[in-house]
Order: C-alpha cells, then structure tokens, then sequence
C-alpha cells in the first residue's frame, strides 16, 4: 500500500488547477460587475438618440477647483498653531516675536478692510455729489472760460473780467468761433477786483447774432502798458452726468459742453443774468 504525498508534483498540479478553476468564476463575476456598471453609466448619459445626445449640456468636471491663494486669517492662525506644535523644545519661539508675527498681520487685515470701506464710501460720495448737483438743473454756473452761447433761449452772455487792480478803461472784445472780432466796447474797471460784464448778443450793425459760441476776450492798461485780462463766463446747465469717483458729476451745459463740478466757480440766479447766489470757492 503507498502513499500520495500531498506535496508530490502531482499533488500541486492537482491543487493548481482546484485553485485556476475557482479564480475564473471570481473573475468572471468581477468583469461582469464592472461591464455593469459601465453599461450603467453608459445608460445615465446617453439617451439612445444621437442627435438629442451631441446637444446635451456636458456634465460638470469632477476636478476641484483651485483654491484661492488669498491668506486669510484662518489660514494665519492654522499656519502659527502648526508652528507652534512643531517648533523645537529646547528653542521655543520667542513671545514678542509670535505677538510682532498677528500684530502685523492684523495690521494687513485692518488696511485691507480700510480700503474696502473706503470704495463703498466714494461710491456713496459719489451718488450724494450727483444729487446735490442735480439741483443746479436749470441755474446758471460762472465756469472759468471766456466762451459763452448765444441762442433763442439764451440771447446774452455774462461774465467776470477780474483785474489785478483798479483799471480806468477795460476794453472789451466779442469774437465768433473763427476768431473774427464781431463787437468791441468799453465798461469801468475803476473798481477793480472782478467787473461785471455782459454782451446783448447784437453785432456792430445792432441786428442780433446767429446762434453758436462766442469768446469775450478783455485787455486794460496795467502799469503803462496793455495786458490781457482773464474772463469767466456764466453757462446755463441743462443736465447732470453721475461721472465716477475720480471725475466726480459732471454739468451739462448748453452749447458749451460738459464741466466738472468743482471746477465751478459761482452759480447764479436762474434768470438772472450776472448775479452769483453761491460762491464756490467759499
């Protein structure tokens, strides 16, 4: 009577094969579960018809998006209790210098929350300056130029000539966009300081001008010779622009374009003709 030895060639050949064939159905099964799962998925994507399928909206990307790579406060006082835990026993970080680390780190915090709150203030400054010039709709503004509007509406214009000192004669200019002079007279300057001026709107012929923009140009005798005075001129504002928070509001006037507020110098009555109600420098 012999004996197999289980560990005999025959005997691993005999188990080798027990082993390949109970593997196969485990395998089988795997393969049968992800073909499954990837028929599965197939199914939840696709709706069988081609066309309704190349128009469908494409699935949202399962990849993260990037975090932000601002540093906030959280993320500060993570990194310093990690640098606490894994500073050295021996050399502990010193308490002035973990103070000096938040104090300036808060001090970044506060300039940024200083200058968000600083936007949100222009823009509030902003949107109050619109509304307050909003009320100069239909008044007359002094702008520091010597050109004004003659129109149907508007068959005058008024100004300031200021002068250094008192001045016996000014002479006084009117000239057309093209430069050609159109009507010159005198006024008084003996009282100096800023003279009143103000042009009818008629010609050298006495018959009324056209429409359109014309320079009042004013010259005076100052220390033995003839110099060029400077001249404002009223406009009538017709409308307000908001403009931004480095332009601030912006006035439309009528036939002259358009001007900063604060680049107004007076503004008058809105009948009136050289009569200033508001000095903008005060």
């Amino acid at each position: 009577m012999s004996l197999i030895n289980p560990l005999s060639s025959a005997g691993a050949q005999s188990i080798a094969g027990q082993t390949q064939t109970s593997v196969a159905p485990a395998q089988q099964a795997t393969s049968s579960a992800a073909e499954a799962a990837t028929t599965q998925s197939t199914a939840d994507t696709t709706t069988g018809n081609p066309f309704i399928d190349s128009i469908r909206l494409p699935e949202e990307s399962s990849i993260p998006e990037p975090n932000s790579q601002e540093l906030t406060q959280e993320d500060f006082f993570s990194l310093l209790s990690q640098q606490l835990s894994m500073q050295d026993p021996f050399k502990p970080v010193d308490n002035d210098q973990m103070i000096s680390q938040m104090a300036s780190f808060s001090t970044v915090d506060g300039i940024k929350n200083l200058n968000d709150e600083i936007v949100n203030l222009n823009s509030v400054m902003t949107s109050s300056q619109a509304l307050q010039a909003s009320g100069l709709v239909g008044q007359k503004v002094l702008i520091p130029s010597d050109t004004g509007y003659i129109s149907a509406e508007d068959p005058s214009i008024n100004g300031i000539i200021s002068t250094p000192e008192a001045i016996d004669t000014i002479t006084v200019r009117v000239e057309d966009d093209k430069g050609q002079l159109v009507k010159s007279f005198t006024i008084d300057g003996s009282a100096g300081g800023n003279i009143d001026v103000s042009w009818d709107g008629l010609g050298a012929n006495g018959e009324p001008v056209a429409s359109g923009n014309y320079s009042i140009k004013a010259s005076g005798r100052i220390d033995g010779s003839s110099e060029e005075l400077p001249v404002s001129t009223y406009a009538h504002v017709t409308s307000v622009s908001l403009g931004t928070a480095s332009t601030g509001s912006i006035l439309n006037l009528r036939g002259v374009g358009g001007i900063k507020l604060g680049d107004v110098l007076a503004v008058a009555e809105s009948g009136g003709g050289n009569k200033p109600i508001v000095d903008a420098e005060t």
